[in-house]
């Protein structure tokens, strides 16, 4: 390989570009694999502990815009991009600490969140997972999508204030144990 094409390859490569870069990239990306990559380099640029937490908050804020780029500006979005969103936004707030006045990093304002995205109580998932592999494939799919837009939920919980969000959300993280 050249030096020449060596340095093509680490211009092409989106973990290498500054953040002014990247969200411009962001900003005009019409594909899910563009909005993917950027997804994943700003990830890594947040969860790189030699950085001010300012700046890694700032790479987490790049990613969750290409998360939810990647759904069109839908409201109804996709599980995954919901998964990746939640997950990342607990990530933020046990290891950079909540902001109150920022909804991204507001533990309650992604308790609401969680509980919004959820069709079903966590009584109706466990009653339906107990015969799950009966169920029609839809149904599977729906427990599946409950299963995994819960799952930051053993970590949000503790930052979570006492009142109603975190008692509706509490159930969950045993009843995530049952679903299939």
């Amino acid at each position: 390989m050249s030096a020449g094409s060596d340095r093509r390859s680490a211009q092409d490569d989106p973990s290498t570009w500054p953040s002014a870069r990247l969200q411009a990239f962001a900003a005009g990306a019409r594909d899910r694999s563009q909005l993917e990559s950027v997804r994943v380099a700003a990830q890594q640029h947040a969860y790189d502990a030699g950085q001010p937490h300012e700046v890694r908050r700032h790479w987490a804020a790049l990613s969750l815009l290409a998360i939810r780029r990647m759904s069109g500006g839908s409201p109804a979005r996709p599980a995954r991009e919901l998964q990746h969103d939640f997950m990342l936004r607990t990530w933020v707030i046990e290891h950079l600490g909540p902001e109150n006045d920022h909804s991204d990093w507001n533990a309650e304002a992604l308790g609401a969140d969680t509980l919004a995205a959820l069709a079903l109580s966590p009584s109706e998932a466990a009653i339906l997972a107990t015969d799950w592999r009966e169920l029609p494939l839809e149904r599977i799919r729906e427990l599946r999508r409950h299963k995994n837009l819960t799952a930051h939920l053993e970590r949000l919980i503790d930052h979570l204030k006492s009142g109603p969000t975190r008692d509706r959300l509490l159930p969950w993280i045993e009843t995530r144990a049952l679903l299939p």
